[in-house]
């Protein structure tokens, strides 16, 4: 069969792009070569519907290894008592998890997007805010910290079926506790999408969810440095807060009504190829090695959220707790449209986003945010940061002068050489 040329040709330029540049976006990292291996595996071929010795195809005996050690190794690292490690992305996982727990038109309350929520906690242009009645909290302005008293208040008042707690682009740690005395409160359920910070908190760098959330979702990349796949996990089962009964008069417990939104209710085939990907990705997060890379990549937010506060950027919140940062360009008086755009022409990557009580449109916006993940796993540390924030501030100071942003990019290659991508 004859190679396809102009794909592998885009491929080499992407891993190019990798390894020249500076990935800073919060939400990406990079895999280790046996990850990659797996996820481009054979198992890339095999059909399994169901789960683990409950499928709808033969020939799983293998795939329900792989599957049934990524779930155990899952649950030693978070501690849970159950997983579905099936969803394709996080999204899918809040969606499955909506499905078993709500009606159409259900009450949910979710941290608002603009103040640095998630699209699938109530975004009206998503399906949670199609599907469902969404109400929001936020942040304090003066703080840049949720509102914890709006929250309670909204709780009070809307009676939501659902609170969602988490973000895209909030970088302090979560009163888990707190959501759920409110929630006990109102009689609602709790989900805790973890998506950004699971590696942390898997390694006990953050507040864990588990013990007060009833339900967490994550994705599998970000912090947790594995495929991009979704996940949903336990810390305790329980049984359902409906009564809903198998047809033998038992009660049906939770794990049984998340399993079933999977599949048969949201997805079809799981992708045995990026469960195993998984897998590997979890065993390389039980190790040592791991737990000194994510001590690190705190270490890193904090240092290049200290460097940009000497130079003058506005942090929302004023700092992090986690491997983000959410910085307000405002008092420099450009946009995250505009910073973005000149960073990339840097090779510096980043994502403009909007920032609390923000000005601009979302195709605009007034921030941008950075993650540490990425950079951390290339073997970067503090000193690197001060100068990633350096180099961020030149290009700041110089959006349209070409000159400079090529010299500028000589510069991220010159630091990125000293670190390469696989050894």
């Amino acid at each position: 069969m004859k190679k396809d040329k102009l794909i592998f040709e885009l491929l080499e330029d992407e891993q190019q792009r990798q390894e020249e540049g500076l990935e800073l976006i919060a939400s990406e990292n990079f895999v280790s070569k046996q990850v990659m291996e797996a996820a481009g595996s054979a198992a890339t071929n095999k059909y399994a519907e169901g789960l683990p010795g409950k499928r709808y195809y033969g020939g799983c005996q293998i795939v329900d290894e792989i599957e049934t050690i990524a779930i155990e190794r899952a649950k030693q690292l978070f501690n849970a008592e159950w997983v579905n490690v099936q969803p394709h992305s996080g999204a899918q996982a809040n969606a499955a998890v909506m499905l078993a727990c709500l009606q159409p038109g259900d009450k949910i309350l979710g941290f608002d997007l603009s103040h640095g929520g998630h699209l699938t906690h109530g975004s009206a242009v998503n399906f949670s805010g199609k599907l469902y009645q969404p109400f929001f909290y936020g942040v304090k302005k003066e703080t840049g910290l949720i509102d914890y008293d709006h929250l309670k208040a909204v709780a009070l008042q809307e009676k939501p079926k659902l609170i969602i707690c988490g973000a895209s682009a909030y970088s302090r740690d979560w009163d888990y506790a707190f959501i759920r005395q409110v929630a006990d409160e109102v009689g609602a359920l709790v989900l805790a999408d973890i998506s950004h910070p699971a590696g942390l908190i898997a390694r006990g760098l953050l507040t864990d969810p588990l013990p007060y959330c009833h339900i967490v979702t994550t994705t599998t990349h970000k912090t947790l440095r594995g495929p991009r796949g979704g996940m949903i996990m336990l810390g305790k089962d329980f049984d359902n807060p409906w009564g809903l009964k198998t047809p033998k008069g038992e009660v049906k417990k939770m794990s049984a009504l998340l399993d079933a939104a999977v599949f048969p209710g949201t997805q079809g085939g799981p992708l045995e190829h990026i469960i195993a990907a998984k897998a590997v990705a979890f065993h390389e997060a039980l190790s040592d090695g791991y737990m000194k890379y994510v001590l690190q990549v705190k270490l890193n937010a904090q240092a290049i959220a200290k460097a940009l506060l000497s130079l003058g950027y506005e942090i929302v919140s004023g700092g992090t707790d986690n491997h983000l940062i959410l910085i307000d360009l405002r008092n420099k008086n450009i946009s995250g449209k505009a910073a973005e755009n000149a960073l990339v022409q840097a090779d510096i990557t980043v994502n403009k986003n909007m920032v609390p009580f923000d000005d601009k449109s979302p195709f605009v916006t007034s921030g941008i945010r950075i993650g540490t993940a990425a950079v951390t796993t290339r073997g970067m540390k503090e000193k690197e940061m001060e100068q990633i924030a350096q180099l961020i501030d030149e290009v700041v100071k110089n959006l349209e002068d070409e000159h400079s942003l090529k010299k500028i990019r000589k510069n991220v290659h010159a630091l990125t050489e000293k670190f390469p991508l696989y050894k």
